[in-house]
């Protein structure tokens, strides 16, 4: 049998007496589509830092393709194959796209030291950030700063860095926020088209991409699963409805 993409068993995390990651278990299987979704509070950005590494788990462990890497640092997680984007992005702002992307290539290959001779030095890496740019159609982007584009475009670029990791399971920490819905649907469309391979955890308030996104959603309630099942199962729980998607007016 394949071991999953990623599993979490039985995590746990306190802060002193504050128990805000209650007993939490989740497996995504290779190609997974599923989507985390819960009230503000609910512990969602606390699970995925709990899961990448960068927080430490009171109890309980992460699984990557059936290794535990529970005490592997961070930036070892993320050269195994596990990628995630923020809620705030991350971006070097005053770099140029496709510098951002390179250096990312550079970090994954251990060659950053090497990369800046100048940032075209290196051809292969150059060729690799502007395929990742073409299939995100940022390729009329790559030479602006970062600072200089829309905030969903900057949203893009993050994606494009994630998957310049190679990820094999990709958490992504609503990838929309601060996008004008006009235009979140250019995010849903990328997320959409990435390769099926890829393992993929969404954490989003906005219903409408959880629900066009997802095969799967788990619901977390104060740190703890309470419950999860097909967009369908979900839509249709009066409980779901009763503690979070009757709020959803005040997330946007």
């Amino acid at each position: 049998m394949t071991a999953a993409a990623l599993e979490v068993r039985d995590l746990h995390r306190n802060f002193g007496a504050l128990q805000v990651t209650r007993d939490v278990s989740l497996t995504l299987e290779c190609g997974a589509r599923r989507a985390l979704i819960g009230p503000n509070g609910a512990g969602k950005t606390t699970l995925i830092n709990l899961i990448t590494g960068g927080l430490k788990p009171s109890s309980g462990s992460v699984w990557l393709n059936g290794e535990d890497i529970t005490n592997v640092p961070q930036a070892m997680r993320a050269r195994r194959g596990l990628a995630r984007t923020f809620q705030i992005n991350q971006l070097f702002r005053g770099l140029t796209v496709l510098e951002n992307i390179c250096m990312t290539i550079g970090e994954r290959d251990g060659e950053c030291s090497n990369l800046w001779r100048p940032a075209g030095a290196k051809r292969s890496v150059i060729d690799e950030a502007l395929d990742h740019l073409e299939s995100l159609k940022l390729v009329d982007d790559a030479l602006k700063p970062v600072r200089e584009l829309a905030y969903g475009r900057q949203r893009l670029v993050e994606i494009a860095i994630a998957l310049a990791q190679k990820p094999r399971v990709l958490l992504l920490d609503e990838p929309a926020a601060g996008v004008p819905s006009s235009e979140s649907h250019l995010i849903l469309d990328v997320v959409a088209a990435l390769d099926p391979d890829i393992a993929i955890l969404i954490i989003e308030h906005d219903m409408d991409v959880v629900f066009r996104f997802a095969r799967n959603i788990t619901v977390l309630v104060a740190g703890a699963v309470f419950t999860e099942g097909t967009p369908e199962e979900i839509r249709n729980n009066a409980e779901v409805r009763a503690v979070y998607l009757g709020e959803e007016g005040h997330h946007g």
